[in-house]
């Protein structure tokens, strides 16, 4: 059975694009629309994988990441951020937040199935999982 994610999008056109995208490649999906739900779906559901933007009502992306890694069982699972913003500085603090990596948006439907592919297969703790896999290569943003 694939895995489980957990898509934390406020827009709802970037939420049905992941959704569509992933959907695709068999993934159960979950959805949240602000900060407060993902908390609640998150310890509720375990997801295996979690793509979170980090411009959330209610509770920043970066406040749900801080938090859900505070949370037993939390450790390990991966957090990918998802960020209209790509300046510099935002890797480290995406990093420092909790997050193993983040995609600019828009989201490139090409690149997408791949690196949540391969977060999934790495795991967490795998060297250079963050920025260089995720999103700085993004030729879309």
């Amino acid at each position: 059975m694939k895995e489980k994610i957990l898509i934390v999008e406020d827009n709802p056109i970037h939420a049905r694009l992941i959704e569509m995208t992933l959907r695709a490649k068999g993934y159960r999906l979950l959805q949240a629309t602000d900060g407060e739900q993902a908390l609640a779906i998150a310890t509720r559901e375990r997801p295996d994988l979690i793509l979170m933007d980090l411009n959330l009502p209610k509770m920043t992306g970066f406040e749900v990441a801080r938090k859900l890694r505070q949370t037993p069982g939390f450790s390990q699972v991966p957090i990918i951020a998802l960020t209209a913003y790509a300046m510099k500085g935002d890797r480290e603090r995406v990093i420092e937040s909790g997050c193993d990596g983040y995609l600019t948006k828009p989201i490139d439907t090409r690149q997408l199935p791949g690196v949540v592919a391969e977060m999934l297969r790495r795991g967490k703790d795998s060297p250079s999982i963050a920025g260089d896999d995720c999103g700085e290569e993004n030729p879309s943003s």
